[in-house]
């Protein structure tokens, strides 16, 4: 079975940003813990861990690469509405931040949909793996 093995790797000091998504580590922490919680939900065997570092930039690790390695060449899309589970309902309005900005300086501000597309390429590259063994 393919393992997903998540690290936060973080600072003490807090984050001097309070327009990004999760403003502080903990808040961050306790994102990744949630979907945790979702993949062994599903079936999924995965792992987290974090570590905190003396100095040094904030990242997320899944299975030793960072976000941005992962979807480097990824087309992140949405679904159609033909596709999406809403159909025939009025859409909702959102404000804010468009979902897919990103201000890549805070590992902390990766949207929700770029990150689960990270775990679920590295989940496919995982069984893909083991496919071929």
């Amino acid at each position: 079975m393919a393992m997903i093995d998540i690290e936060y790797r973080h600072t003490e000091k807090e984050l001097d940003d309070v327009t990004i998504r999760r403003t502080t580590t903990g808040k961050m922490s306790a994102y990744i813990q949630d979907l945790i919680y979702e993949m062994k939900s599903a079936d999924i065997s995965c792992s987290y861990k974090e570590t905190v570092i003396a100095e040094g930039e904030n990242t997320v690790l899944i299975n030793g690469r960072t976000i941005p390695e992962i979807i480097d060449g990824l087309e992140i899309r949405y679904l159609d509405s033909d596709e999406s589970c809403d159909h025939g309902k009025p859409s909702r309005i959102t404000f804010g931040r468009p979902t897919l900005d990103w201000k890549k300086s805070f590992v902390e501000d990766v949207p929700d949909t770029i990150m689960k597309n990270a775990i679920a390429k590295v989940y496919a590259d995982e069984r893909q793996k083991q496919a071929g063994q």
